[in-house]
């Protein structure tokens, strides 16, 4: 999955390659979501991890949640309590090496 940008001139677009971007939740849950999603838009493969704490329902996490898997994000989280895929801490700290980005909240 690449993402572009338009050359106006030709009016062709200059592919780049997409960016796989971690997002760790832990204390700013509702501003993490949001800026995953917001990062989705760029074509960029996108991770959000949940740390420790559960994502409790409410309108703009639920919203956030739905619109993240709609665009292809992965939710993953170390807590039982929380319905995402399940990993271990060490999981975690290991498969963030791979990514060219990680943004932490």
């Amino acid at each position: 999955m690449g993402r572009g940008i338009k050359n106006k001139e030709r009016g062709e677009f200059i592919v780049g390659n997409a960016k796989k971007i971690a997002v760790i939740v832990r204390d700013r849950k509702e501003e993490a979501l949001r800026m995953a999603v917001g990062l989705t838009l760029a074509d960029d493969e996108v991770s959000v991890f949940v740390m420790d704490g559960v994502l409790g329902p409410g309108d703009s996490i639920d919203v956030n949640i739905e619109t993240l898997k709609e665009m292809g994000g992965r939710l993953l989280t170390n807590n039982p309590a929380n319905p995402f895929e399940q990993t271990t801490t060490e999981e975690m700290a290991s498969a963030l090496a791979g990514f060219d980005v990680v943004v932490a909240y």
